[in-house]
């Protein structure tokens, strides 16, 4: 029903992916959503399930695009932010958390109706947003080095877990105990536990630039993507040991994984999405799909079998979503 909505309501996507609509491609494209008048750098997007609404954070336009999936088209575009980097839609308080590096704020937003709801200062660079499902939190990374912890019933900032450098991608486990945080100008991954407060690193060998990161549960995993070299390494969520390295595409942005193919998609400022598979305990590449310069974040969402890539716009490319399904 998703993707007919969209096919309906959109174009296909431009031949510039066509060396991808191959027989057997494991990332084909299916549509493309314009984002209308939307200039400079996109980031991170979230979703909102049971509405079927992508939240796009146009950190260039200063402002936040709501795509209406279902209708394949903007819904809404809310102005007056700063630099929006993050976003995530938080169920139980059915709101909307924006973070925004320009002024370090993270407002916050209903879901039904994109109200003002509430408004959090953290002062500097609020950056990516994770959702704490199991303690009913809000983390933010900001700052020089901290992650702040959000009470999302009071919309208020309740703690700080501290860290040696500004944080980039980080996940929870998949025991829901610890939080893993790329810190790229440490050049570590800091592993904090949630339960005590414990702070450990694990060194990155040499590699730098270690942005986007993912969890893979099913493989106990922790996924990291560094631009210098361009790689992914996969640790061990349990002792942080390395057990896999790959290479992938140049200026990675995000990372998901695909639990049900046991993929990982890798999008790149180069203008691709590499698509890896887990063989073992290793990764081999199954495709390097093409996609626009420039177009590095995405999102993948698992229960509606769809990766969906943020292009920002460009000569002769207007600013859209563009999607693409997995297959088989």
């Amino acid at each position: 029903m998703l993707a007919l909505a969209i096919l309906v309501a959109t174009s296909l996507l431009a031949p510039a992916t066509a060396a991808a609509q191959t027989a057997g491609a494991p990332l084909a494209p299916e549509a493309k959503i314009p984002l209308g008048d939307v200039s400079g750098r996109i980031d991170h997007m979230g979703i909102d399930l049971p509405r079927r609404r992508l939240f796009v954070a146009e950190l260039g336009n200063d402002s936040l695009g709501v795509v209406d999936l279902a209708a394949g088209k903007v819904l809404r575009r809310i102005d007056g932010l700063s630099e929006p980097q993050g976003v995530a839609y938080v169920p139980s308080a059915d709101s909307i958390y924006v973070a925004n590096g320009g002024d370090g704020s993270v407002r916050v937003l209903r879901g039904e109706d994109f109200a003002p709801a509430g408004r959090i200062e953290l002062r500097n660079d609020a950056d990516n947003v994770r959702v704490d499902a199991r303690r009913n939190r809000v983390l933010v990374g900001y700052g020089k080095g901290a992650l702040a912890v959000i009470d999302p019933a009071s919309r208020a900032k309740v703690a700080d877990i501290r860290l040696k450098a500004h944080p980039e991608g980080f996940q929870i486990d998949e025991t829901g105990t610890q939080v893993f945080v790329n810190v790229p100008d440490a050049r570590e991954i800091e592993v904090v536990d949630l339960t005590s407060g414990a702070n450990r690193s694990l060194p990155t060998q040499g590699a730098r630039s270690n942005f986007p990161m993912a969890i893979d549960p099913d493989a106990r995993r922790v996924l990291a993507a560094f631009r210098s070299p361009p790689s992914l390494t996969a640790l061990s969520s349990q002792d942080g040991r390395i057990v896999a390295k790959i290479e992938t595409c140049g200026d990675a942005d995000d990372v998901f994984v695909d639990p049900k193919r046991h993929r990982v998609y890798v999008s790149c400022g180069e203008g691709v999405v590499d698509v890896l598979e887990q063989q073992g305990a290793e990764y081999r590449r199954l495709a390097r799909v093409p996609t626009v310069s420039g177009a590095r974040t995405s999102l993948f969402v698992p229960e509606l079998d769809r990766l969906f890539v943020a292009v920002r716009a460009s000569s002769g490319v207007p600013a859209a979503i563009w999607m693409f399904r997995p297959a088989p």
